[in-house]
């Protein structure tokens, strides 16, 4: 009777254990990024008390089953339920979901939620201050197609917004001298030609807003008068016209055949000039020089001299505004100029075993000999690596109506188990009574 009564405290001591996850699953049912936990039992050692035997068919017996006496059970796993919670949308900036696999690396741990803050450095951290990790070096411009390539090669680091040494200071981005000034739209072919007999104005003005290294900004024109035509070809004179900062002596001529089409020089598909813009000596800058491009202006009868400049480069500098999370991990900030710069990329990590990680507090977790060994960041979106979901928040993904279920069993059991503690209790007190 002994071992009954025994086999009852296992069975006790293992749902309560069972209890124990179940109320901490429900303790967490608004954590955030918080993955639940269930407990399967495993039966321990039985005493044997009578071995198999084979069937003998020379003296006519049959085999026999083995005679076994259980020992009671034990608490075989408690497993991590590694699937995602639900959504939360919380439209701040720095909360952050992954669609699909993977980890937040925030120093040597990691975690699934994504309620991330940025401190006074700019550093991205988690509620106790642990630093995010990505990738800072882009190479400071896009490739040919545009695209921001991060060096993943390297290792990661703490992702500051504000600073780091590849990129410098990140609150302001640097002013750029214009260097490209492309013109488009048409002359008009029915002007008269320009008699210099008759005065000096221009047949028209266009005026460009260009920029130093420092990022002065100034008006320039661009003034043009038709100088000549004949022979299926007509000449227009351009003239560069500063200010009182900022003087440029450059003039040229365009001609355009009998289609109305610019003519470009032999061997050359675009027609240009370089011009060197000076500025006044008080104004600290220097001079810079602009290549013209005139390879889109028409000359048409009635067209009403549409030419206007369509692409010109340079800004003054400008404040870092806001910034924004790409589902690619990428952090773009959006500056006061209007322009954009990346200030770093997330890195996630990816494990063989997310189930075998272990628990450390504050929504982290650190790899285990069962997890796999943490090889490197990868970039959101590659590999088996989720995509990011900035302005959402993953949610635990506890069931409580699972919970509550679970929770009946393990009491019930629990209740059984007692029963035996009193019955065994019982028969030991007759069996002491069988003296009297």
């Amino acid at each position: 009777m002994m071992r009954s009564m025994y086999s009852s405290v296992s069975g006790l001591r293992a749902h309560q254990t069972r209890m124990d996850v179940i109320g901490n699953n429900i303790a967490n049912v608004n954590t955030i990024g918080f993955r639940s936990s269930r407990v399967t039992f495993q039966e321990v050692f039985s005493q044997t008390l009578k071995g198999a035997s084979s069937p003998d068919p020379a003296l006519g017996r049959g085999g026999t089953n083995p005679m076994q006496v259980g020992l009671g059970m034990d608490v075989g796993s408690i497993d991590i339920n590694t699937t995602r919670g639900g959504l939360q949308r919380t439209d701040n900036q720095t909360d952050i979901y992954i669609d699909g696999e993977g980890f937040f690396i925030v120093g040597d741990k990691f975690t699934r939620a994504g309620n991330f803050t940025l401190d006074e450095l700019g550093n991205l951290v988690t509620p106790g201050g642990l630093c995010l990790y990505g990738w800072l070096d882009y190479g400071g411009k896009p490739d040919a197609n545009g695209n921001y390539v991060f060096d993943t090669n390297k290792p990661c680091e703490p992702l500051n917004l504000y600073y780091d040494e590849y990129n410098g200071n990140k609150k302001i981005i640097a002013a750029k001298a214009t260097e490209n000034i492309e013109l488009a739209g048409s002359l008009d072919a029915a002007t008269e030609i320009f008699d210099p007999a008759l005065g000096s104005d221009a047949q028209l003005v266009v005026p460009v807003t260009v920029y130093d290294s420092l990022g002065f900004e100034y008006e320039i024109k661009l003034e043009f008068r038709k100088t000549a035509a004949g022979g299926g070809t007509t000449t227009w004179e351009w003239r560069v016209v500063g200010n009182d900062e900022i003087s440029s002596s450059a003039t040229g001529n365009i001609q355009f055949d009998a289609g109305g089409n610019v003519v470009k020089p032999a061997g050359q598909d675009k027609v240009t000039y370089v011009i060197a813009l000076i500025p006044d000596d008080d104004i600290g800058s220097q001079q810079f020089n602009v290549t013209l491009d005139f390879t889109n202006v028409t000359m048409y009868a009635g067209s009403e001299d549409s030419v206007k400049p369509s692409i010109v480069d340079g800004y003054p500098s400008g404040k870092l505004n806001y910034f924004s999370i790409g589902s690619d991990g990428i952090i773009m900030g959006v500056y006061t100029n209007g322009k954009h710069q990346p200030l770093g990329l997330i890195g996630l990590a990816e494990f063989a075993n997310p189930g075998g990680l272990q628990r450390v507090g504050d929504n982290l977790y650190v790899p285990t000999s069962n997890s796999g060994d943490f090889l490197g960041a990868v970039k959101p979106g590659t590999g088996s690596a989720g995509s990011l979901n900035p302005g959402v928040l993953e949610m635990s993904n506890v069931d409580l109506a699972r919970e509550f279920t679970e929770m009946i069993v393990a009491q019930r059991g629990f209740q059984a188990n007692s029963r035996i503690l009193t019955t065994v209790d019982e028969m030991l007190q007759e069996m002491v009574n069988m003296k009297r």
